[in-house]
């Protein structure tokens, strides 16, 4: 009798950590600092050409502080870096990347990139990719497939995975009717580059989070004109920060929304906006002022809910992301609402799969604190 074949693997390693943004970073460190040896027992893989993580990707006019903000990495600030006292007079995109790239080499963490994982699979399931076929031990462990820039395919066998994928690779565009009969420019923040493309033109902006508010600003005297539209009224938090209350009420609604496998709401729709003085200037001046959500786009603009008409040359979706998680479809996770189930920062169904920044995990409100929690556990699992 022939013995089953696992699918043939190039290395094995105890934690591979999917992700070298906020998250997957802190993550690192903490599994470094509890004894896992960055490039053999600890495997961090990053799909990013650089350091920064989704950072590297933002416009070239974002400035650290403008409503955006980077929380310190743990351990940064014994290097005598933080955030708090950064170069804004440089991209974000920059200044990040340079305090990544430093933290990076300073604890040693190895990470390899650029490196796409393709797939998540349970090795005893065979392989998710049309490898060759057979069934390995129940205690097998994860497979991890990736791509690298030489499109070289290569699988590491995994006693645990951290997913820390993020969500900039999967922007969510909403689709309205006449969208696609709309004969002017539209991008997602991600495809935003430059408000000097947009000069001179009339440009709708679409989303209520910080990028649109940042969108709207670096338009102001740029474009011909903007007008923004929002699916629920703005709330402004009132503040340049983010009150207790209301950041621990959009924590307790990410937490419930991710052990119910529910899509994850807008964490800005649960805080309110805060309201720093350039924010409050550009209220004042009438820039930011929000219009209920258009119904229907036509060729040469959209129309408003009391029917008018508002021409545009280009729409702005700035309407959020969605978790990139389609790496793990092999696992079959996806919950019928939408979501996965996740339990302090842990899948419910898939007990070797962590989470980090993922529900209240937010790199926004807490990825740091959550990275510790996560490396601990991640110990726990390898040692039971």
């Amino acid at each position: 009798m022939t013995e089953p074949l696992e699918p043939p693997v190039d290395q094995h390693a105890r934690v591979v950590v999917i992700g070298a943004g906020q998250a997957g970073l802190s993550v690192g460190y903490h599994l470094r600092r509890l004894g896992l040896v960055p490039g053999s027992d600890l495997v961090i893989l990053d799909r990013a050409p650089s350091t920064g993580g989704a950072w590297q990707f933002r416009w070239e006019a974002l400035r650290l502080g403008a409503a955006h903000r980077v929380h310190d990495l743990p351990g940064m600030r014994a290097m005598g870096l933080t955030f708090d006292d950064a170069d804004r007079s440089r991209p974000a995109r920059d200044v990040v990347g340079e305090y990544y790239r430093r933290f990076e080499q300073h604890h040693d963490l190895r990470v390899r990139r650029p490196v796409a994982v393709t797939s998540v699979a349970r090795l005893e399931d065979g392989p998710a990719d049309g490898g060759p076929a057979g069934i390995a031990p129940a205690d097998a462990g994860l497979c991890v497939t990736t791509r690298g820039a030489d499109g070289a395919v290569r699988r590491i066998r995994a006693d645990v995975v951290v997913n820390a994928s993020g969500t900039w690779g999967t922007p969510f565009v909403p689709w309205y009717p006449g969208r696609d009969m709309f004969r002017g420019r539209q991008v997602d923040t991600t495809e935003y580059r430059s408000a000097t493309e947009f000069a001179r033109q009339d440009v709708v902006v679409v989303g209520g989070g910080t990028s649109a508010i940042g969108f709207l600003l670096e338009l102001d005297g740029v474009a011909r004109s903007t007008r923004w539209f929002t699916r629920r009224p703005m709330v402004w938090a009132g503040t340049a920060s983010l009150d207790v209350e209301s950041a621990v009420a959009a924590v307790d609604e990410q937490d419930r929304a991710a052990r119910a496998g529910e899509v994850l709401p807008s964490i800005v729709s649960g805080t309110g906006a805060p309201v720093s003085r350039r924010i409050r200037a550009g209220i004042d001046r009438g820039v930011l002022h929000d219009e209920p959500m258009f119904t229907r786009m036509g060729a040469d603009g959209v129309v408003t809910a009391d029917g008018g008409h508002v021409h545009a040359d280009a729409v702005i979706w700035a309407t959020g992301f969605r978790a990139d998680l389609r790496h793990l479809a092999p696992l079959h996770l996806r919950t019928a609402a939408g979501g996965v189930v996740v339990e302090d920062g842990r899948s419910a169904d898939e007990p070797r799969l962590f989470l980090a920044g993922y529900g209240p995990q937010a790199s926004t409100i807490g990825a740091n604190r959550a990275g510790r929690r996560i490396a601990r556990q991640v110990m726990d699992a390898l040692a039971g």
